[in-house]
């Protein structure tokens, strides 16, 4: 259900970009405006490059095939917070390490903290490491054949999915084991939010 609902988020944003004018403009994710407009730093995983239907269906493709095998595993709570680190992981990966005056669009760090996910949850797996092995290769062309995407999103969402799985799966089973999942969670989403904010302030375009 989750997966089928980021998936149909998505593609409602991306009508929504085809329907009302200049609204692309107003949610990609500009550096130097994210501290003035912070919901570019969310909107901006939700939405994909007008220029190429390629990047919504090949990020949405991803996200089918990352969010089938993972939400039942996880859970949907737990694949809901994971989703939506990685892709705020993304956007500060972007704050950080990109142009703060190049606008940035794209699922992209969302589906490459799944994948790192995946990499983490299924590491004894080998028949789902077959199916990683898509996700990779479509991620990796899309880094080099779409506009609007950026490496610095690929890391920052790698490595925030990393770490949010990890805090989910190798935990060990016990009594306690979801009360620490979600402090652990709490934590690191409280630690990403500072850190978006302080990177947004550095890098914040002069207003007035």
């Amino acid at each position: 259900m989750v997966t089928y609902t980021f998936i149909g988020l998505n593609a409602l944003m991306y009508v929504l970009q085809w329907a009302i004018p200049n609204f692309t403009q107003q949610i990609y994710l500009l550096g130097a405006l994210a501290y003035w407009e912070p919901w570019r730093i969310l909107t901006s995983a939700f939405a994909h490059s007008q220029g190429s239907l390629l990047h919504i269906a090949m990020n949405m493709y991803g996200v089918y095939i990352c969010g089938t095998l993972l939400e039942p595993r996880l859970g949907r709570l737990r694949f809901t917070w994971l989703y939506l680190l990685s892709a705020f992981g993304g956007s500060l990966g972007v704050l950080v390490l990109s142009n703060p005056l190049s606008a940035t669009l794209g699922a992209s760090g969302a589906l490459s903290g799944l994948f790192l996910a995946l990499f983490i949850v299924f590491r004894t797996n080998r028949s789902a490491l077959k199916q990683m092995g898509i996700v990779l290769m479509l991620n990796a062309v899309m880094g080099f054949i779409v506009p609007g995407i950026s490496w610095q999103g690929h890391l920052g969402g790698a490595v925030l999915g990393a770490i949010a799985a990890a805090a989910i799966v190798l935990i060990p089973k016990g009594a306690k084991r979801s009360a620490i999942q979600f402090t652990l969670l709490s934590s690191i989403t409280l630690l990403l939010m500072v850190s978006c904010y302080l990177a947004a302030s550095m890098i914040r375009w002069p207003i007035g």
